[in-house]
């Protein structure tokens, strides 16, 4: 698997390359110089096939031979244990879940396969790397339990301090061993922008041998795209067209989508449902990116301002707005959008959508107009509700069970070290931890 820079095109490096570093030196992005297409016979034999053999198969034609097949179905045997159901909520609304992971959010399938891909790059090898990442909410869980323990791997997290729930927080503050969380005074995109700055500064990236586990690096968006096969997979006999609706922050998640859209995945449309952190939207609507602060909602993991993975869709689709009108669409909710939809669902259909399950939930609707009897509506039902339990009335509350991996964090000690935005601080406090 090659992969240029989506800042030059003449910058070409190779997988292994590409996750460790994360980012290419010039600041760009990591795209894959070829995406194929799976034939025919996938796509028509996809209902007899494990979800794990979906995805080794999405996997190999990506990779290629950089790694053996027998290898590539072990690293997604390991990493995906756990499935992805289309559940029916009503009409023609279905929900792909993706909480049925450890951490209990959609993040688990890319951290996993991301850990197991780089301990498999590191069985031989007396390298050690240091994993960097911000997170807005579930990346930091999902990064500290798919690395907790790994040999030669050290992780730390930042996160904005009072802007994750509490268990958010938990998942990624508890573990300790390998693990450091960063509590950032600042927001999401402050955290996302002093974990870029590490990344440029050449002297700190290579002393302590930085890589990243955000979206920005492609071996979390490998595995994001198997699961909109999967979605296929479990809808194709219902004989309608397929539209993804994908709660989006940072944009890694719809990203893999249209990966998959372009690997031959017949899907009709990919819609990004915002919260109030509307930039995307508004480059829909005026062809203008204008990144801005972020501000804080009760869907927290999409808390972004500046999405880093805008540059991979703007290079997708050849710097066009027109191209990418093509294939996608955009709409925005607020919070109180958010809570009635968490409302009237749950009392009218008895599903109970999470705060981003909620906003994505919108977008068909809004996509729709109230008809959906010619289309399929599939949102990514990203997070486990349980997670972001008081967001919720309390008649909702009661009745919302708090799965034994979210209940035994209760009692265990949080461990942060609390930070301010300043890069040097923030430089200087690593070269501590990391002598």
């Amino acid at each position: 698997m090659q992969l240029y820079s989506t800042k030059n095109t003449n910058h070409i490096v190779g997988l292994k390359e590409a996750v460790f570093k994360g980012l290419p030196p010039d600041n760009g992005l990591y795209m894959p110089t070829r995406i194929p297409t799976m034939g025919n016979e996938f796509f028509e034999n996809i209902e007899k096939m494990s979800f794990q053999e979906v995805g080794t198969q999405a996997a190999h034609a990506l990779i290629g031979d950089d790694i053996s097949a027998n290898d590539i179905n072990n690293i997604v045997h390991k990493a995906i244990d756990f499935d992805a159901p289309a559940v029916h909520i009503h009409d023609n609304y279905y929900a792909l879940e993706l909480f049925h992971g450890p951490t209990l959010a959609f993040k688990d399938f890319g951290a996993r396969f991301m850990a197991n891909l780089m301990a498999y790059y590191l069985q031989n090898d007396s390298q050690k790397i240091n994993i960097l990442v911000a997170t807005s909410g579930d990346t930091g869980g999902a990064v500290a339990a798919g690395f907790y323990g790994l040999p030669n791997i050290n992780v730390t997290i930042l996160y904005p301090s009072g802007k994750v729930s509490y268990l958010q927080e938990k998942q990624l503050t508890t573990l300790g061993k390998n693990i450091t969380a960063l509590e950032v005074q600042g927001t999401f995109d402050d955290c996302q922008h002093l974990v870029k700055q590490a990344f440029i500064d050449h002297d700190l990236s290579y002393k302590l041998g930085l890589s990243s586990a955000n979206s920005i690096n492609i071996a979390r968006l490998i595995p994001q795209s198997f699961y909109y096969f999967w979605a296929y997979k479990q809808l194709k006999n219902l004989h309608l067209p397929i539209v993804f609706c994908t709660p989006s922050g940072n944009f890694g998640n719809i990203f893999a989508g249209i990966m998959a859209h372009k690997m031959g995945l017949p899907a009709h449309r990919y819609i990004a449902a915002l919260n109030a952190n509307n930039t995307f939207y508004e480059y829909i609507q005026t062809g203008t990116f204008a990144p801005k602060p972020s501000v804080a909602t009760i869907s927290n993991a999409m808390d972004v301002g500046n999405p880093s993975n805008f540059a991979r869709i703007d290079n997708f689709f050849g710097n066009d707005l027109a191209n990418v009108k093509k294939l996608m669409s955009s709409y925005t909710f607020s919070d109180s959008d958010t809570l009635a939809t968490i409302k009237h669902v749950y009392h009218n259909h008895q599903y109970l959508l999470d705060p981003h399950g909620a906003v994505a939930y919108l977008g068909l609707q809004k996509y729709f107009a109230g008809d959906a009897s010619k289309t399929l509506g599939v949102m990514l039902h990203t997070a486990h509700p349980a997670k972001f339990i008081d967001v919720y009335p309390n008649d909702m509350k009661a009745k919302i069970q708090i799965p034994n991996a979210l209940a035994a964090l209760a009692d265990k000690p949080k461990k942060a070290v609390v930070i301010g935005k300043d890069y040097n601080f923030f430089k200087k406090t690593l070269l501590d931890i990391y002598p």
